[in-house]
């Protein structure tokens, strides 16, 4: 497997990544099996394990730190923190007081005296981004964390973090994770430029879109089982009966042809599209199963001819999400009291 540098620093990973929400009580309760799927992907030359704090609630960073006793030093540990961990007022965020705090669990959990990448799991519109920052530059400095990244920040967000970096003298987001796939493709409009103008590797997430993109679900299939943790939150994204859904529906009809037509399953060519563009460096697949997990690690061997891409290009129009419930910016922007006309 080929390695890539992450943005300008001199940390290599593989263009695969191991996610790791699926294990768990979220996923697959079996912990030994989940240790087995994790070692399988580790045997397969992935190097890059991401999780974080809420994936089962600690679950999974427990699963995870006892999958890499005795081969820490040769994984690149990723976990985020940022949602709430309880219902209470300062159990979230991304504020010094949990930030420093929810560190020291997620090294408990993670059997760990440090963590390679710490990110931010969401954006802050009512907080400065300067505090998190601050609390993550001392996380560096004291060596409890190697580097730091965000997830699922827009490109203007992106860009306001490069800047409070620069101008207060603090560590610098050196990832993001963007959503990203063959129908959410909205990350290449203003995500993608603005990572590489400021030399910022992205390690983009559901690169299946849910499940979208592994074939389970075409037109007059059964409707789509979502685990019961999230059924209410992605309801927009899996009913059926919506416009969004269904063109979504013909979408994927017409790729499994492309994938048809260039010998390779349609999971493949979902997975092999995105590490194919410049502005990706590393895509985090999620298996649930060895199976699932078996079905994906092809697709880092894959190269797609631009007749391929093309053809891709035709069904989505590069830049489009096809159901905007699939893409994670915008969400405080275009909220309804941010869409009001009233000064304020």
């Amino acid at each position: 497997m080929d390695y890539r540098l992450i943005g300008r620093t001199g940390l290599k990973v593989s263009p695969l990544a191991l996610g790791t929400m699926m294990f768990g009580p979220w996923g697959n309760d079996d912990v030994d099996d989940s240790i087995r799927i994790i070692h399988r992907a580790l045997d397969a030359g992935i190097n890059l394990v991401d999780t974080a704090d809420i994936y089962s609630e600690g679950g999974s960073e427990e699963i995870v730190g006892k999958a890499l006793e005795g081969r820490r030093d040769d994984v690149v540990l990723a976990t985020k923190f940022f949602v709430p961990m309880s219902d209470k007022p300062n159990e979230s965020g991304g504020s010094r007081k949990w930030i420093m705090r929810e560190v020291e669990n997620s090294l408990r959990r993670l059997r760990t005296d440090y963590i390679d990448l710490y990110q931010v799991h969401r954006p802050d519109a009512e907080m400065d981004v300067e505090e998190t920052l601050g609390a993550l530059t001392d996380l560096v400095r004291q060596g409890k964390v190697r580097y730091i990244g965000s997830s699922s920040y827009s490109g203007s967000q992106i860009v306001e973090a490069q800047w409070a970096s620069r101008d207060r003298n603090l560590e610098r987001f050196v990832t993001e994770q963007p959503p990203y796939s063959m129908i959410v493709r909205g990350a290449e409009n203003d995500v993608f430029p603005a990572l590489q103008r400021h030399g910022v590797g992205s390690l983009t997430y559901s690169p299946l879109t849910g499940g979208w993109l592994s074939g389970k679900y075409r037109k007059n299939g059964n409707e789509p089982v979502v685990a019961s943790h999230a059924r209410k939150r992605l309801a927009a994204r899996f009913d059926l009966s919506t416009p969004a859904n269904q063109r979504k529906l013909d979408a994927v009809d017409q790729l499994a042809r492309v994938a048809d037509d260039a010998g390779v399953t349609l999971i493949e060519l979902a997975i092999a599209f995105v590490i194919r563009h410049p502005g990706v460096t590393s895509a985090i697949i999620g298996p649930r199963t060895m199976e699932q997990l078996e079905s994906q690690l092809p697709a880092a061997g894959i190269h797609l001819t631009d007749d391929v891409l093309d053809r891709i290009d035709e069904i989505v129009v590069p830049g489009v999400t096809i159901n905007p419930e699939d893409d994670s910016y915008g969400i405080s922007e275009l909220a309804p009291s941010a869409r009001r006309r009233e000064l304020r």
